[in-house]
């Protein structure tokens, strides 16, 4: 009864604080922001079930509830405790939120890099009094440095100066390699910097990588060998991220282990379009890691998954 169709969504895109879920209506119409634990909510304003909230209509009447947290561990962080499902800053630049006693954040400022260009030849990050984030800031320099430092990042021809219609043709490509997977099993993300743009400017790549699934059985090593470095897939499977699910399948090779205290992590990769599929009928793509070899050695990565202690969780529902 409080559906109409066809339905009528906002045509602007939609704007939710940092850290907020976008979520069906209950009507299954159009993509909302997820109300926070304490907030009020209805059909039209769901909970943000990602965090484990749930719209409780026994407190308030005529339609409207409170959005509550399934019973979990609550999360202590300098001397403050924070209830399941409890978002909270604990600084300016930082949003997080307590999820069954594991707690996970999310940046507010920017990590983007600029590079020297000549429109902006002296780029710098300022710290304004007023505000929490560094900002760019360019800084003016005489005449015969006006260029100076932008060609750093341009092919040298001293005949001809790059043109900001030409950017891309004068452009020396700068890529650093990609840094390791954020996980050592289980879906993760790598990253790199590259000005490889029509911009020629340096900015921040991610890709998704698994090493290794979390249940992934590792073959056993060869007389005489202490490591299985890269096992291929035997059957072929669905890549899975953040409730969303590859719409093909893929026999990917994954790094093995060792049994003399070394680590097997990925030496040979290449960067694919994966596409994902979601339960809501969604698709969208993301460049992923594909292994071609893995080497064993002793600088061991730590692990630096953010939610430390939910490497199991998976996330349900809605892409945001």
């Amino acid at each position: 009864q409080v559906c109409t169709f066809p339905c009528q969504c906002p045509s602007q895109p939609l704007q939710c604080p940092a850290g907020t879920s976008h979520v069906w209506d209950a009507c299954g119409c159009c993509k909302v922001c997820a109300q926070q634990l304490g907030e009020l909510c209805s059909l039209h304003r769901p909970c943000d079930h990602h965090k484990g909230l749930y719209c409780d209509f026994s407190k308030i009447h005529r339609g409207s509830g409170i959005c509550l947290a399934h019973e979990g561990a609550t999360c202590d962080l300098l001397g403050k405790t924070y209830l399941n499902g409890e978002s909270f800053q604990p600084t300016c630049k930082l949003q997080c939120i307590c999820m069954d006693g594991a707690i996970g954040c999310i940046p507010l400022c920017s990590d983007d890099l600029r590079l020297p260009s000549p429109e902006c030849p002296n780029p710098r990050r300022v710290k304004f009094h007023n505000k929490c984030c560094e900002e760019w800031v360019c800084e003016e320099g005489s005449e015969e440095n006006h260029f100076g430092t932008a060609m750093a990042v341009f092919r040298e021809d001293p005949a001809h100066k790059p043109e900001l219609n030409h950017l891309q043709d004068n452009c020396l490509v700068q890529t650093t390699e990609w840094s390791a997977c954020s996980r050592s099993c289980g879906m993760g993300i790598s990253a790199r910097v590259t000005n490889n743009n029509p911009q020629c400017r340096l900015e921040k790549e991610t890709r998704l990588c698994m090493v290794r699934p979390c249940d992934f059985s590792m073959e056993k090593a060869k007389k005489g060998k202490k490591c299985v470095r890269t096992p291929k897939q035997r059957q072929s499977l669905h890549f899975e991220f953040s409730g969303c699910t590859s719409t093909r399948s893929y026999r990917p090779r994954f790094c093995g282990s060792c049994s003399d205290g070394r680590c097997c992590t990925p030496f040979l990769t290449s960067t694919m379009d994966v596409e994902f599929r979601c339960p809501e009928g969604d698709f969208f793509q993301r460049k992923m890691m594909f292994i071609k070899m893995c080497s064993c050695h002793y600088d061991c990565p730590r692990d630096n998954d953010i939610f430390l202690a939910t490497y199991h969780r998976r996330m349900i529902g809605d892409h945001i």
